[in-house]
This record gives structure tokens, sequence and C-alpha cells, in this order.
């Protein structure tokens, strides 16, 4: 263990993640699904995270296809994603293995708590494909994905490890605590993963942290490019289902859209992603913290570009 690792480690502050993981902890048949089956009826995701208010031209019954398509999407991204971080967690457990136990014990309850998410987001697919027309794709492979990821640096996984479970919350908090209308066991999925995903944020703040201590002027640049690679890529899966989610929302509504439509649905649902997965966790005010404080201004400047794109804020 090297000195710098042993000097950042504030115990008391895993010890903390440690207490509310134990007495939040919530099991997926017992506490969030409890025998229910999805409302077809009503929206997965609300208007927030869809953007559907962009399309004036839709429907009532097409609003609710439309949130039910990106509402299974949803579940498919958080199932890809929390496989990577669970890997990257359980490596950097390893600098604990011999140290402090109690850090040590905040990250294997993160692994263990984000295999269960992942589980339970598989589940989440299967009932949804129960319920909607045949014809749905999720176009990456979680593992190609997490083999990729992986391949950053740690700096560079952990910061976007940081901007997905601050994401996730973002999500809780702006959208779809204060949202009536969308299917109660929706709601419930919203609500017991964000519970479980706010000590994670901590945690991955901890360890980002911690990372960034060891590395040299040289090394942090070269993280920040990474960093900006993995935003790249992850744009470049939204942009890939969000073709691939118009295109099956057009199939299956049930009518003929314009030329013109087409084009606006396809863009409202990238538009919608690169919010849900990229954009609500890069602005996130803890994230830019976070981040500011470990970045110069000309690095800061390289990761505006690389998202101005993203953002619409260039052409």
């Amino acid at each position: 263990m090297s000195h710098v690792a042993q000097h950042t480690i504030d115990s008391s502050r895993y010890a903390k993640c440690v207490e509310v993981s134990k007495r939040i902890r919530w099991d997926t048949d017992r506490d969030v699904i409890r025998g229910r089956q999805f409302d077809f009826g009503r929206k997965f995701l609300p208007d927030g995270l869809s953007k559907v208010m962009q399309l004036p031209f839709l429907l009532a019954d097409e609003e609710r296809l439309f949130s039910q398509v990106q509402g299974r999407t949803y579940a498919n991204m958080f199932a890809l994603v929390e496989r990577f971080i669970g890997a990257k967690v359980l490596e950097i457990s390893r600098e604990h293995w011999l140290g402090d136990q109690v850090a040590l014990e905040a990250l294997v309850r993160l692994t263990d708590e984000e295999l269960k998410h992942q589980e339970m987001f598989r589940r989440l697919e299967t009932m949804a494909a129960t319920g909607m027309p045949p014809g749905y794709r999720f176009v990456p492979q979680a593992n190609d994905v997490a083999q990729a990821v992986l391949a950053a640096s740690t700096w560079a996984v952990l910061a976007l490890t940081c901007d997905i479970e601050l994401f996730s919350q973002a999500h809780y908090r702006s959208s779809i605590e204060p949202e009536t209308r969308i299917d109660p066991l929706w709601k419930d999925v919203f609500l017991f993963h964000w519970k479980e995903e706010s000590q994670h944020a901590i945690l991955d703040e901890m360890e980002w942290m911690r990372e960034d201590e060891r590395l040299d002027p040289a090394q942090r640049d070269q993280a920040v490019d990474e960093l900006i690679g993995l935003v790249g890529a992850v744009d470049g899966i939204c942009q890939a289902q969000a073709r691939a989610d118009a295109d099956y929302f057009v199939q299956v509504a049930g009518r003929r859209f314009s030329a013109e439509q087409e084009l606006a649905i396809q863009e409202t649902t990238l538009r919608a992603y690169r919010w849900q997965y990229i954009l609500s966790g890069v602005q996130d005010p803890r994230f830019l913290e976070i981040l500011g404080s470990m970045i110069n201004a000309e690095q800061g400047a390289r990761i505006n570009a690389a998202l101005a794109p993203i953002a619409g804020l260039a052409h």
C-alpha cells in the first residue's frame, strides 16, 4: 500500500457508507417487484427524461409507447453500465485487501449491490418484452462495452462511473420523484435504485480522488483524453440505440409518419439519450466540483469542446 493511498483514506466516510448500505438494503422481489407486472396503460419514463413533449404530433397512446420504448432501453443501459462498474470496483478493492477493512467492506458491498441491480434490470427487460410488440433490439453487448471501458485508465473509468452514479440520482430527484402518472412499478425501480446509488456516488468520489493523487501531470493529461474517449464511446452507444429505438417505435406505432416526423422522432430520441446517459451527469454540480478540483483550465476546455456537439451547442 502506497503512502498516498494510506493517508487519503477517511475510514469514517467508508464506515458511514457501510452503515447506510446495511440500513437501506432492499430485495428485488420483496421490495421492488412485489409480484407486480408493468402497467402498459401508463408511461414508464417521465416526460422530463423521455423528451416526448418535443413531439407534439404524437397522440396520447403514442406518447405512452414512446416512453415505454425508452424505459425498456433504460433498463438495458443500466444493466450494461453496471457490468463494468462492478468489475472495476472489485478490481480497485484489491488496494484495501490488507489495508483498511472498513473501506474494503464498503467496496465489496457496492459490488454486491451492482450485481443485484444488473439482475433486476435484466428481469425488467424480460417483463417489458411480454407486453410490447416484437422487434425491439438492444444494440450494444455488455461484455464488449465493459472490455472497451476497462481498457482505459482507472482515473478515466472512475470519472465515467461517478458521472453515471450521479446521473441516476439526478434522474430520480429532478424528473421521477414528483412524477405521479408513470407506472407504479417503474417508480419503485427508480426509488430503490436511487437509494443505493447515492452511497455508490460517495464511494466513487473517494476512490476517484485517491486515484487522482497518484498521478503526475502527464498521466492526468492522458487520463483526461481517455475520459473524453469514453464519453465519445457512450455517445456512440446513444446514437446507435436511438436509431434502433426510433425505427422500432415507427414500426409498431400503428400509423404512418411523414419523413419529417420520423426524423423528429429519431432526433428527439437521441437528444433524450444524450441527456439521460451523459449530460445529466456531467452537468451535475457535484460532478463539476470534483472534476474541476483535479484538472486545469486547458483540460477543462478540451472536455467542454468534446461535449459541445453532444449538448447541441456546436454545429
